[in-house]
């Protein structure tokens, strides 16, 4: 494995300011991606059909939403008698791809430092990449998802909304968001160890309290403001704008949105930087 180019010693004060971050990633990029890339190829590293279970896992998801709710339950979104039986399960399907992404590495962020602890005693190693790794690997399933998502469009109503190509627009303040929180959580599972069950409730909940199942209109007024508190709304709603309804995103929204994300990205970076040299002493 490609060592990082800086040494890092684990016991010193390390840099803390978001421009200090962004060089940082960009000076390990070569790391970052030779390690998503193993983790990524870990996953399957085994199985017989390997990489192929990234395209068949959302395959079968599709499949089992279509089924249920436009055929079992007759599901649908709205109250245009024109909408497709499938436009449920593909309207459900973007809100399960971004929850995904966001839950996969917010479950995982806890036990990261725990699960690489031959980095934090023996290896000079720069364990802020650990989180960004883990995001990359959820971002390549998160991109396998949405071609899936697209092709199903494509067969089920014959034609590709082009605003489509808006979505890596959309979900780069999740990402940036999703770090940032990720920072803090791996650090913290470090000094509490409960805190990898609590993020995993924590995320369930969330599934149930953005509108993935519902859309936020079948809501009584007095509880969308509960629902939009909820940060994975924001994107759930501006994805399907371009993904499904053909819809320019809420530049303006998300502008704010990314530039929240980044107050808590540089926020939970320094956390991290803060606290990591107490890791080797607490494991």
């Amino acid at each position: 494995m490609t060592e990082p180019a800086a040494a890092v010693n684990p016991h010193a004060g390390q840099p803390t300011s978001l421009i200090a971050m962004i060089k940082s990633l960009w000076s390990n990029r070569q790391l970052i991606l030779q390690m998503t890339r193993r983790e990524v190829v870990g996953r399957y590293k085994g199985s017989v059909l390997g990489l192929v279970w990234s395209f068949l896992t959302p395959i079968l998801m599709l499949a089992v939403y279509t089924f249920v709710f436009s055929v079992v339950f007759k599901a649908r979104w709205g109250t245009d008698g024109d909408e497709s039986k499938t436009q449920f399960a593909l309207v459900l399907f973007v809100g399960m791809i971004v929850h995904g992404l966001f839950a996969e590495v917010l479950n995982r962020a806890p036990g990261l430092i725990l699960s690489n602890v031959n980095y934090v005693k023996k290896v000079v190693f720069p364990l802020h990449v650990l989180p960004v790794i883990t995001m990359g690997a959820a971002l390549f399933h998160a991109s396998i998802s949405l071609i899936v998502l697209l092709i199903a469009f494509v067969l089920f109503n014959g034609y590709l909304q082009w605003t489509a190509i808006f979505i890596p627009f959309v979900l780069m303040p999740l990402v940036i968001l999703t770090l940032g929180v990720a920072w803090m959580l791996a650090s913290l599972g470090v000094f509490l160890r409960d805190v990898g069950q609590t993020v995993g409730i924590i995320t369930t909940v969330m599934l149930f309290l953005a509108p993935i199942f519902y859309p936020i209109t079948a809501l009584p007024e007095e509880i969308r403001p509960w629902i939009m508190a909820n940060p994975l709304t924001f994107i759930i709603e501006e994805a399907r704008k371009v993904l499904i309804l053909g819809h320019m995103p809420d530049w303006a929204g998300l502008g704010v949105y990314t530039f929240a994300a980044t107050a808590v990205a540089s926020a939970g970076f320094a956390w991290f930087q803060k606290t990591r040299k107490g890791f080797a002493d607490v494991l």
